[in-house]
């Protein structure tokens, strides 16, 4: 088939994701897979290579992912149970001041959010929200929408979370650098997008004639202090996976690659590996330090699992739907098509990313789909960074969160605002973030 019909087939192929996500309410999963099977029969592709295309699609993106995304769901199960949050914010509060408080959350947010998924990192720190907001007699918008932006920023831009590691992994980016990168884009937008908007557009007040029916704080069982843990061995366990994974970025640069200990310094910095060692340093840090017997952590561990399922089967999906696009022609049509046009690469892989998330409401599925549309234009242009690509797309799906996401609904519900309310704060607000986002994106690309 030409160049048109491919696009035709492409944007017929997203308009059934969306229609079947957003009005038949069917799990994204089978929306992709059910588009994948579309855009491969329209297009020809051999019958005989269809299923091999779509399970090729899925084994090579789950079976570099499904270790790590169990991990981290382990890690942040123990950081919920182990009080570790609750130290974080409470030796932050102590330190900083109470009239920092929303920066607070926001950091709070980035740090936290690093082993969970932004709904399940949500629902643990909303309690904290009213818990600080009350503490320091703010309103609980403006310490609420930021950690809900930092959250929804560390899910699209920072690995090891499972949806910034699958496009890492999908445009053939190291890892270690995108982290580097992605820390550099990272705060710069939380701060501005989280934090300076909430400053200055959410009101410092909560409406003294508003009466909330619940209050998430009030089944919050809030630890004594000499039962929690420490907050330096919290936060050296949160972040020792960043850490381990930069360390051998940082070696590469320096080290022969034919070098023993180069060899061994691959082996630990492997996202997997790196997971892996973070996990049995905090089964000991948070839980066996903590009183924790081994049946404790067998069971917490195998209650940490559950909540993944969904998300492996839209990556594993998401994977097949790439894949398929690839085979039919219809990814290297649109690359051609899109590197011809007098905008960046950058900003085009942003753009798509965006208008996906909006569209379909799922950042995983708009950052997985958008991958595959944009990776044939890595090869279409010479010198472009694959991890700058992979902060483009993740720029692009912080946005417009809006109707269509569910953690749009799970802040308006938690913090017993209205859709408008909503809409002025955490869609305004996440929306200013990725624009802040693509423009350290484009600034960084000038130098890698």
């Amino acid at each position: 088939m030409s160049t048109g019909p491919l696009l035709v087939v492409l944007l017929i192929a997203i308009a059934v994701i969306v229609l079947l996500i957003v009005k038949v309410k069917m799990h994204p999963s089978l929306a992709l897979l059910i588009a994948a099977f579309f855009v491969a029969f329209v297009t020809k592709v051999p019958l005989g290579k269809i299923t091999d295309t779509i399970q090729n699609g899925v084994g090579d993106t789950l079976g570099f992912l499904t270790l790590i995304i169990g991990f981290g769901a382990v890690l942040g199960k123990l950081l919920e149970v182990s009080g570790g949050a609750q130290r974080l914010a409470s030796t932050m509060l102590r330190v900083f001041g109470k009239k920092h408080a929303t920066i607070i959350m926001a950091l709070l947010g980035l740090i936290c959010g690093i082993p969970v998924f932004v709904e399940v990192g949500f629902v643990l720190l909303v309690p904290l929200v009213f818990v600080v907001a009350k503490e320091a007699k703010i309103s609980r918008l403006k310490v609420g929408i930021p950690l809900a932006t930092s959250l929804m920023v560390v899910h699209c831009i920072l690995p090891p979370h499972p949806a910034a590691t699958a496009i890492a992994g999908t445009l053939h980016a190291d890892i270690g650098t995108v982290i580097l990168l992605g820390l550099c884009v990272a705060i710069p937008s939380v701060l501005v997008g989280a934090v300076l908007f909430a400053h200055f557009a959410i009101p410092e007040k909560d409406d003294p004639n508003e009466k909330l029916e619940e209050d998430p704080s009030a089944n919050f069982v809030e630890k004594d202090e000499k039962d929690l843990p420490g907050f330096g061995i919290t936060l050296f366990t949160i972040l020792l996976p960043l850490l381990i994974m930069v360390t051998r970025t940082i070696c590469e640069r320096v080290l022969p690659a034919d070098m023993l200990a180069m060899k061994w310094i691959n082996v630990i910095g492997n996202p997997i590996t790196a997971l892996m060692l973070s996990l049995l340093f905090a089964y000991f840090s948070l839980g066996l330090h903590r009183g924790m017997n081994i049946e404790k952590l067998q069971t917490l561990t195998d209650s940490s699992f559950g909540p993944i399922g969904g998300i492996l089967l839209i990556i594993g999906a998401g994977g097949a739907f790439n894949a398929v696009l690839t085979a039919s022609g219809v990814a290297p049509s649109l690359a051609k098509v899109l590197s011809g046009l007098p905008v960046s690469p950058i900003i085009l892989a942003w753009l798509i990313a965006l208008i996906l998330h909006f569209a379909v409401g799922s950042a995983t599925v708009a950052m997985m789909s958008a991958a595959g549309i944009v990776l044939p234009m890595l090869t279409a242009t010479p010198g472009l960074s694959p991890a700058i690509m992979a902060l483009a797309i993740g720029a692009g799906a912080i946005g417009l969160t809006h109707v269509t996401d569910s953690l749009f609904w799970m802040v308006k519900e938690y913090l017993h605002i209205t859709v408008p309310q909503a809409y002025k704060t955490l869609t305004v607000g996440t929306t200013i973030t990725s624009i802040v986002a693509l423009c350290m994106t484009l600034l960084l690309s000038l130098f890698v």
